[in-house]
């Protein structure tokens, strides 16, 4: 590709969340299925630009790991993922997934956190 034609890239962090309908593996995965296809499809993200994402759980999700479900997302096995159990507050919002994508993109892309299903009250300015 000629020089003029490069796009740099540079290291972004994206933030999103979601909340479970329930603490099954079924409603975990529905959740993390449905956050991490906004999460791409929203910032028109080509999967080998994701280098890790991180979630964070509510203390009443305890079925499964969110990167468990998200590793067999197809494409996503080379990503590097961790889960964290989310800092209890009182009055959070309830089964509650949140994620920070470390992502490559253009500078000055214009970022779409997704904040979906109960969760799009945390962010209402980001929705």
């Amino acid at each position: 590709m000629p020089e003029s034609m490069k796009i740099d890239y540079k290291i972004t962090l994206i933030r999103g969340a979601t909340t479970a309908s329930g603490n099954t593996v079924k409603e975990i995965e529905a959740a993390v299925v449905e956050l991490i296809d906004e999460l791409i499809s929203r910032n028109d993200l080509n999967k080998k630009d994701i280098l890790s994402i991180t979630f964070t759980a509510t203390k009443d999700l305890n079925a499964c790991f969110p990167a468990s479900i998200a590793r067999k997302f197809n494409g996503l096995d080379s990503v590097a993922f961790l889960d964290c159990q989310q800092m209890h507050v009182i009055n959070d919002v309830e089964f509650c997934i949140r994620i920070m994508a470390q992502v490559l993109l253009p500078p000055d892309y214009a970022i779409k956190h997704p904040y979906l299903r109960g969760a799009a009250n945390l962010r209402t300015d980001r929705c």
